[in-house]
């Protein structure tokens, strides 16, 4: 049977969100069906609100899937014997309010606790934070409704609290800022206007922590070009396929590429997201975007802190790239989680 292990899946806030992560947990548990080390069990949140608990992600098991509201589905998780779960939700709510469930529940999981996902889903808060450590960040404005901007020169604005580039535009001439705000106040209450970084390169950074150590993994570059592509937009992230689900772009073709460890940039980075991932008080790992500008200086654009342990998660090529497949690297975060929560319960019951 091997641990029982929760794929906490969906969204209560959009579709969208609810696809994305069905197509990351999807993938996941088909990368690591073959191990008899792991029994996935499977919690599908929708947009109404309602919890199923299908045998697979698949359309028909997921229609057969009885549905039930949180007071049934809590009852249900009670009888499910979970050792651990994975939290596979994308949304602010699922990134937030699910995960500060799972630990009301006392069901240990991996990744980030959900005081630093909101910290993180909230750009202009990690912003601060990570600028007060050391790191470098581009200068912004948050506005909100009826705020005009201040920034002169070319201008990227962005939803404050979304991913995927849902939302953003550059910004060449004052005139365009109508249209811009437009496009990102559909995705966010607030919206952020940060000094455009020339480029440079732009790149992420994997942080992971293991045996009590943290390890920066080979960052991964993405095609971008000052004249033809100065930013990434949504379709360079996600895409609908001919079935109209997700697929990921980013993954196609030459759109990004891990870069050598001995590139002359990656020190100054790899130090940059170390500061990161402590300021925000991260836990078994984090993923940092940068920009690089043309004098090799590293500008913090945003953190994403979550992982699918699908075989096309950003985290996990990093990681497959540095020579731990992910069989080998969830199974760590699989101990790792384990221990921790052994040990929490070892000093609560001391403390009584």
């Amino acid at each position: 049977m091997g641990f029982r292990i929760l794929q906490l899946v969906g969204s209560a806030f959009s579709d969208f969100y609810c696809d994305l992560s069905r197509l990351y947990a999807r993938d996941c548990i088909d990368a690591l069906a073959d191990s008899t080390k792991y029994t996935f069990l499977i919690a599908y949140i929708t947009p109404d609100g309602q919890w199923r608990f299908p045998v697979s992600l698949h359309d028909s098991d997921i229609r057969a899937a009885s549905s039930m509201p949180l007071s049934a589905a809590i009852a249900h998780l009670s009888e499910l014997s979970i050792d651990l779960a994975l939290p596979q939700m994308f949304c602010i709510p699922g990134m937030t309010k699910y995960r500060a469930l799972l630990e009301l529940l006392e069901i240990p999981f991996i990744g980030n606790l959900p005081m630093q996902m909101a910290i993180a889903a909230d750009k202009a808060k990690a912003k601060a934070i990570v600028s007060a450590a050391g790191v470098k960040v581009p200068a912004g404005e948050l506005l909100r409704v009826g705020d005009w901007p201040t920034l002169s020169g070319q201008a990227v604005v962005k939803p404050n609290a979304a991913d995927n580039s849902l939302g953003i535009t550059l910004v060449e001439q004052p005139q365009d800022y109508a249209a811009a705000l437009k496009n990102a106040f559909e995705y966010s209450s607030e919206v952020m206007v940060e000094e455009y970084i020339e480029l440079g390169r732009e790149v992420r950074c994997g942080v992971v922590e293991q045996n009590g150590e943290l390890i920066c993994l080979p960052l991964q570059e993405y095609r971008v070009d000052s004249q033809k592509k100065p930013i990434r937009l949504y379709g360079d992230k996600l895409k609908k396929n001919i079935f109209d689900t997700l697929d990921l772009t980013s993954k196609e073709g030459n759109q990004s590429w891990m870069v050598s460890g001995d590139d002359p940039d990656v020190p100054a980075v790899w130090e940059a997201a170390v500061r990161c991932y402590g300021a925000l008080g991260c836990r078994h790992y984090g993923l940092f975007d940068f920009r690089i500008d043309a004098c090799g200086q590293p500008w913090f654009l945003e953190a994403g802190l979550y992982c699918s342990f699908a075989p096309k998660s950003v985290v996990v090529s990093m990681m497959d790239s540095a020579g731990t497949p992910l069989s080998v690297f969830f199974e760590q975060a699989v101990q790792m989680c384990l221990a921790e929560s052994c040990t929490e319960k070892k000093t609560l019951v001391s403390a009584f």
